[in-house]
């Protein structure tokens, strides 16, 4: 049969269970693989709605909101969403795999070993955040039409990190679109970590994209602290904590943080969604304080910290043992260096970068 004679080719796709990789409120991430024809394996990770919330028709609604919102949000630095599947009443989402740590796991081993973050690092990772923010919040659909999404949950433990150094936005679950179900606009109810939502979020108020430009300046503090700008768990302290009370002195949490990050900071976690930047902004300005640092963050660079930082699970994804890829380990190699000095001085701006 020749395919183009029909507009739907069935395959249901097959998955084989490798580990348990998560376990949340409302569903389990496990590695997996996709099995295909004639030895053919995909690396996967599924997520698994919980049967208990499989039932109920308004989280089943959220899950399959994600599915639908995140498959087409393709961009480098968001998860990649493949398939929407059921099997027997149960819902799975097939998503890429991340080989490498989340942010959460990094600031708590940054903590555990007694050493900051490298400012410039942080800002990086929070920049390409901001790159995965701005891509969502302007995103229209096939007919042109802006989406308007709210990611609603930018958390250390939504941050992934991969080995080779790039930063992956992940779970849209409750993420609020203009097309997508909101449980919270039918009664009053927090979508969200409380210790990293916003003003208006923590409230129960409309929020729109300036909400997870203030998320992400939680984020970037507590990457620079290796604490949490809010820590109140009882939730009616929580909102004091994060809607009425000011927010702390900066500098005498951070002593010695650079006064331009320290703005970038500051206008992140304004009160007033008004005066935020957009993510785009934010992402940019962070961009340009790492450039004036003279210290550029990239995957290059990032790549090298994490190998640093854990030296017993790094996995570089591309390089087969003993092998190195990064430009640092590049630029002492023989052949480059007599390939020519012009390319010597390329190899030499990369590795600086």
């Amino acid at each position: 049969m020749d395919l183009a004679d029909s507009p739907i080719l069935e395959y249901p796709g097959q998955f084989r269970l490798v580990r348990k990789i998560a376990e949340g409120g409302m569903a389990t991430v496990y590695e997996a693989e996709q099995l295909g024809p004639v030895g053919f394996t995909k690396r996967t990770a599924l997520k698994v709605i919980h049967t208990q919330y499989a039932r109920r028709d308004e989280f089943l609604q959220l899950f399959v909101d994600e599915a639908k919102l995140s498959a087409n949000l393709v961009h480098g630095n968001v998860v990649q969403i493949y398939q929407l599947g059921e099997v027997h009443g149960r819902y799975f989402i097939a998503m890429e795999y991340i080989q490498g740590p989340t942010l959460r796991s990094i600031i708590d081993r940054h903590r555990e070993l007694g050493a900051p973050m490298p400012p410039t690092l942080a800002a990086y990772v929070a920049s390409r955040v901001c790159r995965a923010l701005d891509f969502a919040h302007n995103f229209v659909d096939q007919r042109g039409r802006r989406l308007d999404i709210v990611h609603r949950d930018v958390s250390p433990g939504n941050v992934m990190a991969t080995w080779d150094g790039h930063i992956k936005l992940a779970d849209f679950g409750i993420a609020k679109a203009r097309t997508s179900f909101d449980p919270a606009e039918r009664r009053p109810m927090l979508m969200g970590k409380k210790h990293y939502m916003s003003p208006e979020q923590i409230l129960g108020l409309a929020v729109d994209a300036r909400s997870d430009v203030f998320s992400v300046g939680v984020v970037l503090f507590e990457m620079l602290a290796l604490t949490p700008l809010f820590t109140e768990d009882i939730t009616e302290l929580a909102i004091d904590e994060v809607a009425v009370h000011p927010i702390p002195s900066l500098t005498a949490l951070l002593p010695g943080l650079d006064p331009e990050l320290e703005q970038i900071l500051v206008l992140a976690l304004e009160k007033d969604p008004a005066r935020r930047p957009t993510a785009a902004a934010m992402g940019h300005a962070l961009d340009e304080w790492c450039a004036a640092q003279n210290e550029l963050g990239n995957p290059d660079r990032l790549q090298g910290h994490l190998q640093s930082l854990f030296p017993a699970t790094y996995q570089p994804p591309s390089a087969r043992p003993g092998e190195h890829t990064s430009f640092s380990a590049l630029r002492n190699r023989g052949p480059i260096v007599r390939a020519g000095s012009w390319w010597r001085r390329v190899v030499d701006r990369l590795a600086g970068d």
